[in-house]
C-alpha cells in the first residue's frame, strides 16, 4: 500500500490527488494519495505542485514540512511540477526564492512569460512510447542539470522535465491532463 502526499498550499492539489489515484488504478497497485497541510506523516513519496514558489516555500517553513522533507530527503521519492520543480534545484537564475535543493540543477522562473503565454504542446519524453501533453503556466524552465541529472524531455528553449535518483522535475502540468503516464512513471520510481 503506497500513500503519497500531496503539499495542499496552493495550485491544482485536487488535480494531483485524483492523477496518482487514476495511475495506481492503471497499474494494478494500492494506495491512495493524501493532501498535506501540516505535516509530512507516513508517506511513501511527496508532489510538490505548481503555485507561486516563494509562498509555497514560505508556508512549508512555517509549517515544519520543509524540515520533514530535508530530514527525509535520502530516502523520499519527490516529484515537483511547475513551482515544485523551481523548490525541488539547487539554483534559481537570477532570484533569491528559497529552495530545498535536492536536484542538481538550475532553473529559471517564468522562463516563458506571463499568464497570456500559456501554452499546451506535445512532449517527446526519454522511455515513454508516445509523446505526452504538456501544459505550461508561467512555466519555469531547467537551465543546468548536474551529472547525477538525466534530462527526460526537453524542447527549443530548454529542459523542461529531468530525474535525479528519486526525484522528478517537470515544468509543466501533467496532473491538468487525462495523461496518467508521468504519475505512474512517478508511483513506479517509489519501489526503485
Amino acid at each position: 500500500m503506497i500513500t503519497v502526499g500531496v503539499t495542499a498550499f496552493q495550485g491544482a492539489v485536487e488535480e494531483h490527488l485524483v492523477a496518482v489515484e487514476r495511475a495506481l488504478h492503471h497499474l494494478g497497485r494500492e494506495g491512495r494519495a493524501v493532501p498535506l497541510r501540516k505535516t509530512l506523516g507516513d508517506v511513501d513519496a511527496l508532489i510538490v505542485p505548481g503555485g507561486e514558489s516563494t509562498t509555497i516555500s514560505a508556508l512549508m517553513q512555517k509549517t515544519g514540512m520543509w524540515r520533514e522533507i530535508l530530514d527525509r530527503a535520502e530516502e523520499l521519492p519527490v516529484m515537483g511540477t511547475c513551482a515544485g520543480c523551481i523548490l525541488l534545484a539547487t539554483e534559481v537564475v537570477d532570484d533569491q526564492v528559497p529552495t530545498l535543493g535536492l536536484m542538481d540543477m538550475a532553473v529559471e522562473r517564468n522562463a516563458f512569460g506571463r499568464q497570456n503565454q500559456s501554452f499546451q504542446c506535445m512532449l517527446e519524453v526519454a522511455g515513454f512510447s508516445d509523446p505526452v501533453p504538456g501544459i505550461f503556466i508561467r512555466a519555469p524552465l531547467i537551465r543546468r542539470v548536474g551529472r547525477d541529472c538525466q534530462v527526460l524531455a526537453a524542447m527549443d528553449q530548454g529542459m523542461v522535465m529531468a530525474r535525479c535518483r528519486n526525484k522528478l522535475a517537470l515544468v509543466f502540468h501533467p496532473e491538468l491532463t487525462e495523461d496518467v503516464r508521468i504519475h505512474q512513471y512517478f508511483l513506479n520510481m517509489v519501489e526503485d
